[in-house]
């Protein structure tokens, strides 16, 4: 990508999924490059993409697009202290999810994370935060830039990447029974009703733990540097092709 952009080139095509594109979008919005990002879905979760308007499953048909001149669109990330994300960030239950779902080997795509999840409802037992001062003991939060993650969570409906916000979703610890009504609100993009779950939208938020907490950010496994945390969202900082 380095030589890419000393070479000039505006439109970088990137092949894979969050993980990967996040890999590639942070460096490039860090940088402040005027190169545009393309997305081609080729990973186990594409969640990103789907915010956009691109044909991200074809590349002939997304190689035409953009030969045709598609539009450019600034688009916001998020980070975590000084850890930028594209997608997505987690901490609790997500966490826990994402170690599990490391150690399948048979599964593919969405179904990694559905299993995963599952498994994790009896298991999990629940984080203690302080979201902006009001402390808890939460199942977990998700702080989304866009709509989706995991392949099949339609965690924020409504988002929108370009807003300048993110959308928080702090859910308050249950038993398991009720974590897995929980766990098939998000699937249904119904979970807003459930007395436990709080949504909000946020430029920015402050959290605190009794330790320094892990959270995963585009599918990666951060440790953060003390116990309290600082969530933003960095508006505008990549160029994406869409339209």
């Amino acid at each position: 990508m380095d030589e890419a952009l000393q070479d000039g080139i505006e439109t970088i095509v990137v092949a894979g999924g969050d993980g990967t594109w996040s890999k590639c979008a942070v460096p490039l919005a860090r940088a402040g490059s005027p190169a545009r990002m393309a997305f081609l879905e080729a990973g186990t979760g594409n969640d990103f993409a789907q915010n956009l308007r691109m044909p991200s499953r074809d590349p002939l048909a997304l190689a035409q697009r953009i030969a045709e001149g598609a539009g450019e669109r600034r688009v916001d990330l998020g980070r975590v202290d000084d850890t930028w994300f594209l997608n997505v960030a987690g901490f609790g239950f997500d966490v826990a999810v994402l170690r599990r779902s490391h150690g399948w080997r048979l599964l593919r795509g969405s179904a990694v994370y559905v299993v995963s999840a599952i498994q994790e409802l009896v298991r999990f037992e629940g984080i203690d935060v302080a979201v902006d001062g009001a402390w808890g003991r939460r199942l977990m939060l998700v702080f989304s830039n866009g709509a989706r993650f995991g392949g099949a969570f339609l965690v924020a409906p409504d988002a929108e990447v370009d807003d300048a916000r993110l959308d928080a979703l702090v859910v308050a610890d249950v038993p398991s029974l009720r974590r897995a009504a929980v766990l098939m609100s998000v699937l249904r993009a119904t979970h807003r009703s459930q007395d436990a779950v709080r949504h909000f939208r946020t430029e920015g938020c402050r959290l605190e733990f009794g330790t320094p907490p892990w959270f995963e950010a585009d599918g990666e496994l951060h440790l953060a540097a003390g116990p309290g945390v600082e969530i933003a969202s960095v508006p505008g900082a990549l160029r994406v092709v869409d339209g």
